[in-house]
Formats: C-alpha cells, sequence, structure tokens
C-alpha cells in the first residue's frame, strides 16, 4: 500500500506541487500585514489551488487506465486531500499572522476554486485546469463586488464577504459539480 501510494504521488507530481503550495503560502504570509484582506486571500487560495490542479493526472493515460481498480474514489481523495492541505495552509497563515481573512471565508474559497480546478481538468486537462481558478478570481480583481446585480454577484463569490448567502452557494455548487465531474470522468485526455 505504501509503495503504491508512494508512486501514485510522484507519478501525479504531489511533492512538487506541494512545495509550490507552500513557497506560495509562505510569500503570502510575508506579505499578509500590508496587503491582507479578502482580495488578498482569494488570490492565494487561487494560486494553491492552481498548484494543485497541475497533478489532476498522471503522466500515462493509457497505464492509468489499465488499472485493475476504479479510479473515481482515488480521484475524490486526491482533491480533497489537496484542498484539505490547501486549506490548512491558508489557516496557519491565520494563526501565525494577522488573520487576512475569516476561517469560512478562506475555506468558501478552497472550496469552490477546487471545484473550479476540478472542472478545469474535466473540460481543459491538467495542464490548463490552473486557468479557471486563477482566471475567475482575475474576473474578481476587475469586477466591482457589488450587491446591485446579480451578475457581479456570481462573478464576484470569492471576494463577497462570508454572510453572502449566494457567494456560498455558488463555491459550494462549484465545488461538489468540479468533484463529482472529476471524480467519475477524469481529466481530459
Amino acid at each position: 500500500m505504501t509503495r503504491w501510494l508512494l508512486l501514485y504521488a510522484r507519478s501525479r507530481q504531489v511533492p512538487v506541487a506541494a512545495a509550490v503550495v507552500l513557497v506560495v503560502v509562505a510569500g503570502f504570509a510575508a506579505l499578509a500585514p500590508a496587503y491582507g484582506g479578502p482580495r488578498f486571500a482569494a488570490f492565494a487560495a487561487a494560486v494553491g489551488v492552481a498548484a494543485l490542479a497541475t497533478g489532476l493526472a498522471g503522466h500515462d493515460r493509457a497505464l492509468d487506465r489499465t488499472a485493475a481498480f476504479g479510479w473515481p474514489p482515488r480521484r475524490a481523495a486526491h482533491l480533497l486531500f489537496g484542498c484539505t492541505f490547501i486549506a490548512a495552509l491558508l489557516l496557519a497563515v491565520d494563526v501565525i499572522t494577522d488573520p487576512i481573512a475569516p476561517d469560512a471565508f478562506v475555506l468558501r474559497n478552497v472550496v469552490g476554486l477546487g471545484g473550479l480546478a476540478a472542472l478545469g481538468a474535466l473540460l481543459l486537462g491538467s495542464q490548463a485546469a490552473w486557468a479557471l481558478p486563477i482566471g475567475w478570481t482575475g474576473v474578481t480583481l476587475v469586477v466591482p463586488p457589488g450587491d446591485d446585480h446579480w451578475l457581479s454577484r456570481l462573478l464576484s463569490w470569492p471576494v463577497q464577504p462570508v454572510d453572502t448567502t449566494s457567494a456560498t452557494i455558488t463555491a459550494i455548487v462549484l465545488g461538489c459539480t468540479g468533484l463529482l465531474g472529476y471524480s467519475l470522468f477524469g481529466c481530459r485526455r
């Protein structure tokens, strides 16, 4: 079991992705006192999820298809553990430095952006899976997070306050849809 887990982690670039996430979160922790806030926290979550997204597929799809076991539970576990790792690191930043955002805000964004990364892997492949979470978060930097129009609230869900129901629902729907789609169908070939 341990050998299989090590081979799986290596084939999915887990050590490299974990190192990138650690460096990114350390960089965000250093910048948090000066730039902390909802947009900063959303961008930190997006960059962490983007690093995770590049390892959502193995190097050899034909070899993956010949496995004697089902991939959906393993794909789901990979995504869930990766998002848990990112959320734990971002929450640790809040403990070490001044909180950049409420804990519920960070968790909501990791769930929603993790689902977007999974959808990106499903639709675009693992090499471009980072584009959806980074792109959507980039849109939030341009679209003002006002409550005047439903489309504005939908597009800016990563920077909406924690008590915004539509932002939470959007994140949960994206997270669940991405998890289910990626778990069942895997990455685009």
